[in-house]
């Protein structure tokens, strides 16, 4: 007995370790790292006052963009009509806990910096339309929500996502700069968002 909850324990704090923890890097050993750059010439009053940004290293992998899904209204939408936005893809479920703190950040930020050029789309990656629809509606999502149900291959393609809320960080020419899984902070995303917008 005590063999079982010894494994029952252990499972829940993998789990746990893989739904909170901020940034795992060594699960992406593939995926490029952000980079800082200088950026000199930035005035005091423009963005963020001369501090040193992130920015998409030169090595990133390309994002691989060629999905269509259906969004909450039953429309196919490409991903690829999003090249040239600044994307954050994120991968997350209704009955997510950490993903339910990360949503109003990015109803947040796609206010702010939707006009600039930011698209978020979020994938819910298990759940029915009977139950996205009305989560959709009740948190009020101002971005786009799209019906990931059923394709695994998609999650294949920015994975392995061992575990959600995963958030992926594409520039406006379609490279991978940033992988997060697990709770991040708005002020990471952000960042990463000023610096390739």
């Amino acid at each position: 007995m005590k063999i079982r909850w010894t494994i029952a324990v252990l499972g829940a704090l993998a789990l746990a370790a893989l739904t909170v923890t901020t940034e795992m890097p060594w699960l992406f050993r593939d995926e490029p790292m952000m980079v800082r750059v200088e950026q000199p010439d930035v005035s005091p009053g423009d963005r963020n006052s001369g501090e040193p940004m992130l920015a998409c290293p030169a090595d990133a992998k390309p994002a691989n963009l060629a999905f269509t899904l259906k969004d909450i209204n039953g429309k196919d939408v490409s991903l690829a009509q999003y090249k040239g936005k600044v994307i954050l893809l994120d991968f997350w479920a209704t009955w997510c806990g950490p993903c339910k703190v990360e949503i109003p950040h990015f109803i947040n930020l796609q206010n702010q910096y939707g006009k600039d050029g930011l698209q978020i789309i979020g994938v819910s990656v298990d759940d029915p339309l009977d139950k996205l629809l009305p989560y959709v509606q009740e948190m009020k999502m101002n971005y786009l929500v799209l019906q990931g149900l059923g394709h695994d291959d998609l999650q294949d393609a920015y994975g392995p996502i061992l575990g959600i809320p995963v958030s992926v960080m594409i520039s406006r020419d379609g490279k991978v700069c940033a992988t997060h899984a697990g709770l991040t902070g708005k002020d990471v995303f952000e960042r990463e968002i000023k610096a390739l917008l």
